[in-house]
């Protein structure tokens, strides 16, 4: 992954993380969202394509009942220019998203660094993480759920969270890093991690209680 990383996040004392890992913790993987698939996926780059071009076709049909075909495309045209704006503004918003976001794997938890006007950071613990699914696309892009235990009491905001989300799963939202390349790779990092993790024993300290004199 390139190490150019925006100046807005160099305080950062490491990249990507709000503080720096503890003792025995390490960074297995580092990555972005790639833009161009944010916006296809998350954005619905093509659909928005099609719904603009749908009634460039259907304003030229119409018209050309009473207009000449090319006074009537002429007219239907102002659908062609406004699909073209939002599209490019679609891009913009997908090329921000993807460069003001970090996502990290160590051996212990998943750092998702989210957000372009209001940033925030989710720190999930594997034995907060129930589940993994993996979304492969044909290119290796993909993007990597993260079902969250139910009885942990945390809800995260679907609105809040987005693009970086499982799409339509609000009523329990699950995390998600989206669209990042030679995903399937990471899914297996972040498997071999977490089954490290999760089989690891949890000592808890427990305060040492003094004994009581005898009377």
């Amino acid at each position: 992954m390139s190490k150019d990383h925006h100046d807005d996040f160099a305080s950062e004392p490491v990249w990507g993380l709000p503080e720096r890992l503890p003792e025995g913790e390490q960074i297995l993987w580092q990555g972005q969202p790639a833009w161009w698939p944010l916006v296809k996926e998350s954005l619905n780059l093509w659909w928005v394509v099609g719904y603009f071009t749908f009634l460039f076709v259907w304003r030229t049909v119409a018209g050309a009942a009473t207009e000449t075909w090319v006074e009537s495309a002429t007219a239907a045209s102002f659908f062609l220019v406004l699909g073209l704006i939002v599209c490019i503004l679609l891009i913009i918003v997908a090329y921000m998203q993807a460069k003001s976001t970090a996502y990290t794997i160590t051996n212990r938890r998943v750092v998702m660094r989210i957000g372009a006007a209001l940033t925030m950071t989710l720190n999930l613990p594997f034995r907060k993480i129930a589940n993994a699914s993996l979304a492969l696309r044909k290119d290796g892009h993909g993007s990597i759920a993260l079902e969250l235990m139910e009885d942990d009491g945390a809800r995260l905001s679907y609105i809040m969270t987005w693009p970086h989300v499982r799409p339509w799963k609000m009523k329990q939202t699950q995390p998600a890093l989206r669209c990042i390349p030679d995903a399937k790779k990471v899914a297996e990092i972040l498997s071999e991690a977490a089954e490290t993790a999760v089989s690891e024993p949890v000592i808890e300290r427990i305060p040492a209680v003094r004994p009581v004199a005898a009377e």
